[in-house]
């Protein structure tokens, strides 16, 4: 049996333990090992399992993956968030939907130093939520745009998406960060402009807010300080190359660190956030390890070259390439984790971006963007799911169709970015 066949079956019976529930980490690691040795042999196998875990466990610019979690779980425990959005709520006084879009404007700024969708949709729930139903606010639509506003944590820098992708095809993690900022922004000023619409096409989905004087809302601004200080202090230092990302990841940690623990953040409530810490770094890592394996794998069975040249001889555009690339990810994303996806796909994909000639940070943006609608998009949608547990009483269907309208909104920004490469390159060093 040739190479390519191995690499094929391999690739079957991943998909395969995935439906049947095996853990995504442990069946990347089970398939990269045994399709390994079937490729090469089994005290090759063997060996990679021992050098594998070493080196990512080693690699210097992983050590920014707990850094940016740490920063995500010190600002949800030290009640940054609850003052976030009291000053976005302010901010957004008296007009129709305002709580709604303070949500999103809450979910925007608080993924700027969380880097994670999961643990934006989150903590915003347990904030926001409780305020808008308060209000009268259709629950679809409180829950629709906390969703996707969670959502906006996997594309605004820092993100632990864009840093694995960055790290998994040796690209830059500054430049990765720098190109995601304006999707990033232009998904926060959209999905706010998605409220605008709906509100005026159901105008009965929720009510004016409290109209609040200026004089109030420019001094509720002092609620947005601490992030905004924070994003700046790593986003300007990786800019201007003051410091690289990983050393980044690590002030923007100390400065949380630092104002959490000027909040009264003490004992059991930091030693709980650095249990958090460190159970969600395990997994992620879990999944590097898995990733790595299967990508030597991938890579002495050559099924990424053998589908490389099959692209080839279909005479195809690039554009069209990338299309059936995205189409593929957005499917998946229907079933699959975002970190999950591109750990397992990337290394089977990005050579056959390199060979087209296509931008690898351009190409990671539209990836990253098409992962993060995976977030909310039926039948599993992760974001949705996070929704429903912290809100139990909201119906799952209810939370579906109140996020529809941010999808194809959604799809309108990454027509955009498609048609439009150069968004992504406003802000590279």
């Amino acid at each position: 049996m040739g190479s390519e066949m191995i690499g094929a079956l391999g690739l079957g019976a991943l998909l395969i333990l995935m439906i049947l529930r095996v853990p995504v980490a442990l069946t990347m690691l089970i398939v990269g090992v045994v399709g390994f040795a079937q490729v090469i042999s089994w005290d090759a196998a063997i060996a990679q399992l021992k050098t594998v875990p070493v080196e990512v466990l080693s690699n210097y610019s992983f050590s920014a993956v707990p850094m940016f979690i740490l920063m995500g779980v010190l600002a949800a425990h030290s009640g940054m968030a609850g003052k976030l959005f009291q000053a976005t709520r302010v901010i957004c006084g008296g007009w129709k939907g305002g709580l709604a879009i303070a949500a999103v404007g809450s979910c925007g700024v608080f993924s700027a130093i969380s880097g994670s969708s999961l643990a934006t949709a989150s903590t915003m729930t347990r904030v926001a939520l409780p305020e808008m139903e308060r209000y009268g606010y259709h629950r679809g639509l409180a829950t629709g745009a906390l969703a996707a506003g969670g959502t906006l944590g996997i594309m605004i820098p820092p993100s632990i998406a864009l840093l694995i992708y960055a790290i998994l095809t040796e690209q830059s993690v500054g430049d990765m960060f720098m190109a995601g900022l304006v999707p990033g922004l232009m998904g926060l000023v959209m999905y706010a402009l998605t409220v605008t619409v709906v509100m005026r096409m159901k105008p009965s989905l929720a009510v004016a807010g409290e109209a609040t004087p200026w004089r109030e809302k420019l001094a509720s601004l002092g609620g947005l300080v601490p992030f905004f200080a924070v994003f700046l202090i790593m986003i300007l230092g990786i800019y201007f190359g003051i410091f690289t990302p990983t050393e980044g990841a690590s002030v923007g940690a100390f400065a949380t660190l630092l104002y959490a623990l000027a909040k009264g953040l003490r004992g059991r409530e930091l030693w709980r956030a650095v249990q958090e810490t460190l159970a969600l770094s395990t997994v992620v890592f879990f999944m590097l390890v898995g990733a790595d394996t299967l990508g030597y794998f991938i890579s002495v069975s050559r099924i990424s070259f053998s589908i490389s040249d099959f692209l080839y001889g279909m005479e195809l555009a690039p554009i069209v390439v990338v299309l059936c690339i995205l189409l593929m990810y957005f499917v998946l994303g229907m079933f699959m984790d975002s970190i999950a996806m591109l750990v397992i796909t990337v290394p089977v994909v990005f050579p056959i971006i390199q060979s087209l000639g296509i931008d690898p940070v351009w190409f990671g943006i539209v990836t990253v963007l098409t992962v993060e609608l995976g977030l909310i998009t039926p039948p599993v949608g992760m974001n949705v799911f996070v929704i429903k547990a912290m809100a139990p009483h909201v119906a799952l269907g209810e939370i579906f169709r109140g996020v529809s309208p941010f999808i194809a909104s959604d799809f309108v920004r990454l027509a955009l970015l498609i048609l439009f490469p150069a968004l992504t390159g406003l802000f590279l060093l």
